[in-house]
């Protein structure tokens, strides 16, 4: 396999992990098959809702805009794997 097919794209799937303060309910986990979502306590003991979902960067640009549309800041956005290790990513079919 080359370097160029484990390169993270716009395209291919990857996984995310998004911490945002306070408890989403369940009713987010609609917006993708994908989406787990967990609710942990802070370092000062204050909710915090970890979002995991396998998205491409499109789907992850898209459930950022909702969570900013509802008023919720950031807490970490971080890139957990990427889930197409032995495929070809879109782009490079194109």
């Amino acid at each position: 396999m080359s370097q160029d097919n484990k390169k993270l794209t716009l395209y291919r799937l990857a996984t995310y992990q998004i911490k945002v303060p306070g408890e989403l309910d369940q009713s987010w986990a609609d917006w993708s098959s994908s989406l787990q979502i967990k609710v942990e306590a802070s370092e000062a003991g204050q909710p915090v809702t970890v979002i995991t979902t396998t998205v491409d960067q499109a789907a992850l640009q898209g459930l950022l805009r909702r969570l900013y549309a509802v008023g919720l800041p950031l807490i970490s956005v971080a890139f957990i794997e990427d889930t197409q290790k032995g495929e070809e990513s879109r782009s490079d079919r194109i």
